[in-house]
């Protein structure tokens, strides 16, 4: 049980680190170097303001240092790494040890690092409403290295690699058609090489249930936002 504590805390501490990349990115701020800093006053952050979850529930969600609320997000990202790294360790090894090495730690650490880039994807879009290319073009990268890998080792074939490629293809098509014909006014342009990440990701036909799913869920989030007034409608 102490394992599993420690491990959804370290992933804790990752989504505070993905919190900041993306605060930094969308402030064109380096995210490597620098002092965190106070979202509203910009004071230099301690230590102890910035320990994952428990820093946000001390001080009941407002900063330390002018009393001015904080985003939700961040100890919702800090909770979802965690779990994820959760699951790396109760569900992902456990899983993969139906596997030979090295992918018994190539598969779930891949797994691993897509959940962390799929987060960061999500809440950049759900919260800023844009898309991090560099984080996608990351993940294209990473997907690639890992359908080879797989298919180096016999477990994946090249028709299922030529399969994901053609359905990365037509989701891109498909999400670059909406986007030409609505004039960016009904899809972002960033949502064509999203879609085209989870075509390369999940193939055939998981990425066409994914993508269904997507729809459904997307509609969903966007009439909340509207709602709730996150966003403008016009922004959704």
């Amino acid at each position: 049980m102490m394992y599993f504590i420690l491990t959804f805390f370290l992933g804790a501490s990752v989504g505070s680190f993905v919190n900041v990349l993306i605060d930094r990115t969308m402030r064109n701020e380096d995210w490597v170097r620098g002092r965190s800093h106070c979202d509203h006053c910009k004071k230099t952050l301690a230590w102890y303001d910035m320990v994952p979850i428990v820093s946000y529930f001390i001080y009941l969600g407002k900063s330390r240092c002018c009393g001015r609320p904080l985003s939700f997000r961040y100890p919702i990202v800090e909770i979802i790494v965690g779990l994820l790294f959760t699951w790396w360790l109760g569900v992902g090894f456990v899983f993969f040890q139906l596997v030979k090495a090295p992918l018994i730690v190539i598969q779930p650490l891949f797994w691993l690092l897509i959940g962390i880039i799929l987060t960061i994807l999500a809440m950049a879009d759900l919260f800023y409403g844009v898309v991090i290319m560099p984080i996608v073009w990351v993940g294209m990268g990473l997907t690639m290295i890992y359908r080879l890998v797989l298919l180096y080792y016999g477990v994946f074939q090249g028709i299922d690699l030529v399969n994901s490629l053609i359905l990365a293809t037509v989701f891109f098509g498909f999400f670059w058609s909406l986007w030409k014909v609505t004039k960016g006014r009904g899809m972002a342009e960033g949502d064509m090489y999203v879609a085209g990440l989870m075509g390369l990701l999940l193939g055939w036909p998981s990425g066409v249930v994914a993508m269904m799913g997507s729809f459904v869920l997307g509609a969903i989030v966007g009439v909340f936002l509207i709602v709730t007034r996150l966003r403008t409608r016009k922004q959704t």
